[in-house]
């Protein structure tokens, strides 16, 4: 561990038997190392025992079986009384073998998604590269969305339940980040605004970074703002499914309109929500926290 990463004095961790990371990508790296972990995965009840877990993988030398099976003990496997089990670390490897981070890079062209463009009422059309599904219009091209997400999600899902996971996903994240716990690692996330918004077509943005892993999740203010609970049930009660709904039809989340800046030094944020004839006007701090609400009436133009 580098001394720019080094662990407060106040942090709970100990590890007098940790290993590199180069090391412990080393270990793993042995496609017969890969094939237990993958044994292990597939097996029906674990722990597994070391003759049957031998079989899984199909090696007849004993002795060179469990050499490689030393190899991952400690670190991804732990022995049992009656087996073999996964580590923590031994079901992270599998599981990202089996998104498709290591070893998968597919692309799609570009597909209809449901909603309309906020700036132009244009359709909108998402497509997927580089490991991130991006949502824009497909005629003034205004991104609405635009976040990683795993190849192995795409195997079996249609675009519509894609375009779901997707949602789930993206809102679940941010909701952990804005939380202070990072997606990737656990570590401690912290939560600042901008006006660098790229690649989003909005005034602010709101990031949040990991301060151990550099894990970033970036996104228009208002996305914060579906797990508010004063934001929930001031659209629940007006019959809006909010958890139904994709976020990036929400004009509020993804457009400028409904944002105003009252200031930047601290920041100030001011969103406001039309729904039918009322407006609920939520005021944000820096930390993204719920400072003031009132609801408004709206006046219909006859």
């Amino acid at each position: 561990m580098s001394d720019s990463a080094s662990v407060r004095e106040d942090s709970v961790l100990e590890c007098d038997d940790c290993i590199s990371p180069a090391e412990a990508f080393g270990i793993v790296a042995d496609e017969t190392r890969l094939t237990i972990l993958e044994a292990l995965w597939e097996s029906p009840d674990r722990p597994v025992p070391f003759s049957e877990l031998r079989r899984r993988v199909g090696v007849d030398d004993s002795a060179r079986f469990n050499y490689h099976l030393g190899k991952l003990r400690g670190q991804f496997v732990r022995k049992t009384d009656d087996g073999y089990d996964f580590r923590h670390a031994g079901e992270k490897v599998v599981r990202a073998v089996l998104a498709g981070t290591f070893n998968e890079d597919p692309v799609l062209p570009a597909f209809s998604a449901p909603g309309s463009c906020v700036a132009c009422g244009g359709s909108l059309e998402a497509d997927y590269g580089d490991e991130k599904l991006t949502i824009s219009c497909a005629d003034c091209a205004r991104t609405h969305a635009h976040e990683e997400f795993p190849p192995g999600g795409l195997e079996g899902r249609s675009s519509e339940a894609l375009l779901s996971a997707f949602d789930q996903r993206v809102r679940h994240l941010h909701c952990l980040a804005a939380d202070g716990v990072c997606p990737e690692c656990g570590g401690t996330t912290s939560t600042s605004l901008s006006r660098d918004a790229d690649p989003f077509d909005v005034d602010v943005v709101v990031t949040h970074r990991c301060a151990q892993c550099a894990y970033e999740a970036v996104s228009p203010v208002g996305l914060v703002l579906l797990d508010e609970s004063t934001v929930l049930g001031f659209l629940s009660s007006r019959g809006n499914d909010v958890c139904g709904t994709p976020f990036w039809r929400f004009p509020w989340v993804v457009g400028d309109d409904a944002l105003t800046v009252v200031s930047e030094e601290p920041w100030r944020i001011r969103v406001r929500i039309e729904q039918e004839d009322a407006a609920l006007v939520v005021e944000l701090d820096g930390d993204l926290s719920v400072v003031d609400s009132t609801v408004e009436a709206v006046e219909k133009i006859s």
